[in-house]
This record gives structure tokens, sequence and C-alpha cells, in this order.
């Protein structure tokens, strides 16, 4: 038979002796440069991970599971309501560009909104198939969080709790994004707020409910919080809520919104009130993935950057998994925004539109 390429066999897959021949290094330095060891110096642990990926290098995990216990796999465990469009595609992107040239390579684990959230960490945990999980949907007292320290299992947070227990997360100021926002609605004159918020019992929403609350509060303006909807709901329910709203009076005049897909929605709501973005309300968003100023120029932007999230939740989780210190274990990303609504920070940036 022709034109039939059979896979390598084990004598004919490149092994760590192979990549050691290759560049002439230690074969305990190359396994520890692909493992992304601090004691290696990022000039061979480039040289090692082009080597391997040149000869079509692929660790023998079953091997290594039977060597050392290890899965050499993180998992990142999603709710399937989750933003895919915008903040968790690049997350996930992000994640995995990271672990790229390690040792490890990154699962999916998704769980529905009708299942307990605690059953796919019990499944990782209790099967041992993988060595770390990444979370993200953190409530200020987590059960998944409180399991996975008491059973002493590797694992990152993507956003805070408040439970006293001191373990590595990566979380955006979402206080601060409800302030900016509100300053910056106020700036342009707006003078009664919706905010649109994340489903409460997570942690993050009540650090943008209080956050909002207390801006408008100084800032001297009518304000409310959303009852009915919240930026996890879907974008049918929430462009009818909002249309409901600004057909009430007295009149809103600036949405704040926790998430890309509710600050769409929400503009449609509002157009199908009859209202003009700009002219009649404003809104501001945060988003991943430059996109809302391509739906409607006139939105306000903040911008949270999931891709420095990704990178250094990919490494707090190694170091966590190998037993070592991160370079840094916890991390709270703070948007800034100018008086003028035009400010590009080392740590987040506000955009109008007008920088198009």
């Amino acid at each position: 038979m022709t034109g039939l390429t059979l896979p390598p066999t084990d004598s004919e897959r490149p092994t760590l002796k192979t990549i050691a021949a290759e560049t002439g290094l230690a074969i305990a330095t190359v396994s520890r440069a692909l493992k992304d060891a601090p004691d290696i110096g990022e000039d061979t642990k480039k040289r090692v991970r082009e080597t391997a990926a040149r000869l079509g290098y692929r660790p023998n995990r079953a091997g290594v599971r039977l060597r050392t216990g290890k899965t050499n796999v993180i998992a990142l465990v999603l709710s399937t309501e989750a933003d895919v469009m915008n903040h968790t595609s690049k997350l996930l992107y992000s994640i995995a560009e990271a672990l790229r040239g390690s040792a490890y390579h990154l699962v999916v684990t998704p769980f529905f909104a009708d299942q307990d959230p605690m059953d796919p960490i019990r499944y990782i945990v209790e099967t041992g198939s993988a060595d770390g999980v990444v979370i993200n949907q953190t409530q200020p007292d987590d059960p998944r969080v409180r399991y996975l320290s008491d059973h002493g299992f590797a694992f990152v947070t993507h956003g805070r709790t408040d439970m006293g227990l001191n373990h590595p997360y990566y979380d955006f100021d979402n206080e601060e994004f409800a302030r900016i926002a509100v300053r910056e609605l106020v700036r342009r004159g707006r003078k009664r707020l919706l905010l649109i918020p994340p489903p409460r019992a997570q942690s993050y929403a009540r650090h943008m409910i209080a956050g909002f609350i207390d801006e408008a509060a100084l800032s001297g303006v009518t304000f409310e919080v959303s009852e009915e909807v919240t930026s996890d709901s879907g974008a049918t329910v929430v462009q009818e809520a909002v249309a409901a709203r600004m057909a009430r009076k007295p009149a809103i005049d600036g949405i704040v919104c926790g998430s890309t897909t509710a600050a769409m929605a929400a503009v449609a709501g509002a157009e199908q009130a009859g209202l003009v973005i700009v002219r009649d309300f404003d809104l501001a968003a945060k988003e991943a993935i430059t996109f809302l100023h391509r739906f409607r120029r006139g939105i306000i932007v903040v911008k949270e950057d999931v891709g420095q999230a990704g990178n250094f939740i990919a490494h707090a989780l190694m170091a966590a998994i190998e037993r070592r210190a991160p370079e840094k274990g916890q991390f709270l990303e703070r948007p800034t925004g100018g008086d003028d609504g035009l400010h590009n920070g080392a740590q987040g940036s506000l955009s109008t539109g007008d920088d198009l």
C-alpha cells in the first residue's frame, strides 16, 4: 500500500536523550528546560523548545505518569454560560500560549448551569486526571477553593475570594472599573445610571456593585442596579429588559455593563426603544478583545488585559504544581482612566472610540 505514513514506533520517537544530543546539553538540563525551571536561562529554554519542536518530540505521558505520578495536564474548568465570544476565548488562548513549549498541555472541562460546580472539581481530584486546576467565577466563600485547598491540590483562581485562605489568583479590579465608568458617564452629563451587574453570588459582582453605588452617590446622580438581568443573562433577555426599562419614566441615560455580550444587547434594547447612543444615552463596558467600537463607535470601553491574566495564571499554576515559589502568586489588575476619558495606562486603559 502506498501513500500511508505509519506513526513512529517507541524506538523511533525522539526522546530527551535525542534532544540532548542535538543541543549538546545534559539530559537533566533538557528536562528542566522543558519544564520551564527558573534556574535555566531563557536562551537555553528557547533552544531546547525549538529543537524539541523540530524533532517532533512529545513526552510519553503514560510513562511520565508511571514514573512521577504526574499527568502534565492543566484543567481549565469553565461554565458553559461564560462569555466565550470575548473574555473566555482570550483567556483560553493566553493560557495555552503561556504553556506552549512547556511540559504541560491544557484541557477544558465544562460544567453546565444545572450542574453542581463541585462535580468537575471532585472528578479531577479523585481521578488524578490533571496536575492542577484553573477556576473562575469565584464566590466570596467558594466551596471549590476550600476543597482544593483541603486536598492540597494545585490551583489558581481567576478572581478573588474572601475566605481567609492565601491562594494564588489573578483578578481585575471591577470596583475601579465601575468607578471609572460612572465618572465618565457623569462627565458626559448623564444623571440617571443603570448597572447590569454580574450574577450577585460571584465575587466580582460585589466589587462592581460596590464601586458603582459608591461612585454614583459621590457624584450626586441617581442610580439603580438591575434586579431583572445580569451580564451573564442571554442577549435576548438583556435586550428586552433594557428596552422595557428605557420605555419607563424616569428615563435612564447612562448604562454600565459587566460583559461585552450584555453591552451589545443593552445597546440593541435602547435602540429598540427608539433611543440613539451618544445622543440620548451613553454606555460603558469592559472588554478583552477589541470589538465594541466596531459594533458602536460611541461605547465607552475599559480594557481588561485577559492576555496578561492567562500568562500569569499559567506560570503561577506551574509553580504551584512543582511546589516552587512563583515570581508572584497574586495580582490585581487596575484599570485606569484620565479626566478627559482618554488615558493609556500600564495596567489598563479607557477608550471612547475617538482614537479609532
